[in-house]
């Protein structure tokens, strides 16, 4: 970037300097103090000594391929949900009903409240003996007894997909809606006057056009999820017998818990990769929308 006199302006550098600063103060060098710290054996003890790769080895020596493993399971099932349910709310909201606006309200509760209170009041609901849902399953029949969703391995894990998907599928069913609403409406109308049915207009016409949106929100939701913690730790802490134990969870509890912070620090490295790789995927689908978008205006 140069003067009008010719000479190197600096003046846009300098506007974005503090913004540099404040980022490598805040993102780099955590970051890097974490990759120096799984390189070690650091605790509460005064020493701390260079262990190498000890910390990574003892990774998956132990049940991390197991905590993955649970970890993108859990992943795949929430965002599944939140896009199959995302989509079909943002059909909903997008048809021309009678009270089309309070329904979009309606919508945003989940995504306004408070996660925290919001996973409490689930947590209230799951319990057994006064919660609702075990409440209204006795007396539908259902069950015969009060049942803890949260005491048993399956009905925990399932029941933490539940929670995260009433969390989420807000934010993407109010994006999924501005990309159908900006799909033009001569297109649905001309498909209509031929005699196309809505479940065809659908396939041919509204599921192509908001791809990209649906393949930017599937990706940004799949890091979000992967990177979930307070839900999880919220209603169960991980347990019971680890059956919610996710990939964060399972940093946490090492780290934190357990103050073995090199290897709680190999495993936030582990995080940052599979994170690192969520993201790269995620900027080569812009690029290539964007380029096919570019390719298609010629």
């Amino acid at each position: 970037m140069q003067s009008l006199g010719g000479r190197p302006n600096i003046f846009p550098y300098l506007l974005l300097l503090p913004a540099l600063i404040i980022t490598l103060f805040i993102v780099a060098w955590p970051l890097a103090e974490t990759v120096r710290l799984s390189f070690t054996d650091a605790s509460l003890k005064p020493v701390t000594n260079y262990i190498g790769f000890e910390n990574y080895e003892k990774i998956f020596a132990k049940n991390f391929p197991e905590v993955i493993a649970r970890t993108f399971y859990w992943m795949g099932l929430s965002v599944t949900f939140k896009m199959v349910v995302g989509v079909a709310g943002a059909m909903l909201l997008n048809s021309a009903i009678t009270g089309r606006g309070f329904f979009r309200l309606l919508v945003m509760p989940p995504w306004i409240v408070p996660i925290a209170i919001g996973v409490f009041m689930w947590r209230w609901m799951y319990n057994g003996q006064f919660g609702m849902i075990s409440g209204v399953a006795q007396h539908l029949g259902i069950l015969s007894g009060p049942f803890e969703f949260l005491a048993t391995r399956d009905a925990a894990f399932y029941s933490t997909i539940v929670t995260d998907v009433w969390v989420g599928t807000p934010m993407v069913t109010i994006y999924l809606l501005a990309a159908m609403q900006s799909i033009s409406s001569d297109l649905h109308e001309a498909a209509w006057v031929d005699g196309a049915s809505r479940m065809y207009r659908f396939r041919r016409i509204t599921l192509p056009l908001i791809m990209p949106a649906v393949a930017t929100m599937g990706l940004l939701s799949a890091i979000w999820t992967f990177n979930s913690f307070d839900i999880i730790w919220i209603l169960t802490e991980g347990g019971p017998r680890n059956a919610t134990t996710t990939m964060i969870i399972d940093t946490y509890k090492t780290a934190i818990s357990r103050f073995k912070y090199g290897e709680g620090a190999a495993r936030a490295v582990m995080i940052v990769i599979f994170l690192s790789s969520f993201a790269g995927f995620y900027f080569y689908m812009i690029s290539r929308f964007a380029k096919r978008s570019i390719g298609n205006d010629k």
